[in-house]
């Protein structure tokens, strides 16, 4: 999921072990709350346009060009047909969500409510549950962090991926694109040393604490991003095979890594919530939801399909490893490398803005700049080695996806339906449709995740023996 909300203009992440308790003072008063909704949208909020573009560029990324890989996984029609079925799945959960936190803020007489504290208010509604309410969101921040440094691991991968095949390929690249067979590779260093290479560009990316300052950058990484993916499609079109000789259903055995991938791309439940809440009309955001994911599902569905009939079983991680050597497809590497490049620091913003804060509290005031620069260092240092330990892009999106992105995006929100309405006269085939869905999330979080660590240890072995015989 990448984004460029600029979560410091609003209250989007509070902090984490700020719990309700029986002195918190309901806001009843109409006057009260509208001063303080103004504070988020209100004539100062978001246009409906302006937030059909966020939730655009909240849902398209790196995830977008996994697909093609992932459409392979399930099958040439299984692979189409299931990511739709998941983008009506991934929509209405976080309509969900948003109908949720709509019902508990009313209840409570609050402005707004984050995810977290969205579950741990609806936890509050349950009485056995009560006790443990601050568990809920401790628990949706916890996948909020795993998910984010979870994407910073892709994008450390990404870029290495990206910018080594483009300096192998520097002295064979040409200015035709019609064919590929003129570029001549020169091995050069591993994947892993370009990581450590890009490390420290990284880390001064992240010192910049304060998000604004980095919105001109942020803009034309969107417009680099867009026009690359423009090219991108422009190349698949025009190279489609005739005839098309695929598999219409995969393996069954690698749909758990389909899995991971889909969901690592529709998971921007993150920004639904946010969003909304800056609307200048909140009430219409219902109808910018079901635009902006229909659009970003036909997306996936084309660019996933398109993908792999060009490619065929030479699809790699992502498509742009998979463009021809030739310089204006170069370009297109290194601009979309650019774009993931800035992307980082938006995506490091989440967690960043849970842990630091918990820290800088514990500490003397001339030591919060100090622990502040010190754990951002940490946390990039802590993706980086995750990226070295498992440099398999399309594996790193699959664990990311099944892991993190699955709670997030089909486990907690049917649950989080019922706990808040379960007083409420909730309808009995509801409540079986949210069972549904969560168990489907479990089960590709269990599945996803165990077949993506099993093929990351494969691999490993398996470099592992090249390696040993190119020694002996």
């Amino acid at each position: 999921m990448d984004s460029d909300i600029n979560y410091q203009d609003g209250p989007v992440f509070s902090r984490i072990e700020e719990s309700p308790t029986e002195d918190d003072e309901p806001v009843h008063s109409p006057s009260r709350m509208q001063n303080e909704y103004e504070r988020i949208g209100g004539r100062s909020g978001s246009s409906s346009l302006q937030t059909l573009i966020h939730l655009l560029k909240g849902n398209i990324g790196t995830g977008l060009l996994g697909l093609p890989l992932a459409v392979k996984n399930a099958g040439l029609v299984m692979g189409p047909l299931s990511l739709f079925v998941m983008g009506i799945i991934a929509v209405h959960c976080m309509n969900i969500l948003v109908k949720c936190a709509h019902h508990l803020s009313d209840k409570l007489g609050k402005p707004f409510l984050t995810y977290g504290e969205a579950v741990e208010y609806g936890m509050e509604n349950v009485s056995w549950l009560r006790n443990y309410s601050h568990w809920g969101r401790r628990v949706v921040n916890l996948f909020l962090i795993i998910t984010q440094l979870g994407f910073c691991c892709v994008y450390f991968v990404f870029l290495s991926d990206n910018v080594k095949q483009v300096v192998e390929a520097a002295n064979g690249t040409t200015m035709n694109c019609n064919t590929n067979q003129t570029a001549v590779i020169v091995p050069s260093y591993d994947s892993r040393l370009y990581m450590l290479f890009i490390l420290p560009f990284i880390i001064l990316l992240v010192f910049t604490r304060n998000l604004k300052f980095l919105a001109p950058f942020s803009f034309v990484a969107n417009l680099v991003m867009s026009a690359s993916l423009i090219l991108i499609y422009y190349f698949c079109l025009t190279h489609i095979p005739n005839p098309v000789d695929l598999p219409k259903v995969g393996r069954a055995v690698d749909y758990p890594l389909f899995f991971g991938t889909a969901i690592f791309a529709f998971e921007g439940i993150g920004v639904v919530l946010p969003l909304e809440n800056k609307m200048q009309k909140p009430k219409k955001f219902s109808l910018v939801l079901y635009l902006g994911m229909g659009i970003v599902t036909m997306l996936y569905i084309s660019l996933g399909t398109i993908g792999y009939i060009t490619f065929g079983d030479h699809i790699k991680g992502s498509i742009t490893l998979n463009l021809p050597d030739c310089w204006m497809y170069q370009i297109v590497k290194l601009l979309y490398s650019f774009g993931i490049y800035i992307t980082y620091a938006l995506q490091f913003y989440v967690p960043a803005e849970i842990l630091i804060p918990l820290a800088v509290e514990r500490v003397d005031p001339r030591w919060e700049l100090l622990v502040d620069l010190s754990i951002r260092v940490g946390l990039v240092i802590f993706t980086c080695v995750l990226a070295i330990l498992i440099p398999e892009l399309d594996l790193v999106i699959s664990l990311v996806g099944s892991v993190s992105s699955s709670a997030l995006a089909l486990i907690l929100p049917p649950l989080l339906q019922v706990i808040t309405f379960h007083s409420e006269g909730l309808s009995g085939w509801i409540v079986l449709k949210n069972i549904i869905i969560s168990f489907f999330g479990l089960v590709g979080f269990v599945a996803g995740t165990y077949i993506s660590i099993v093929e990351i240890i494969s691999r490993q072995r398996t470099k592992q023996i090249d390696v040993y015989f190119q020694v002996m």
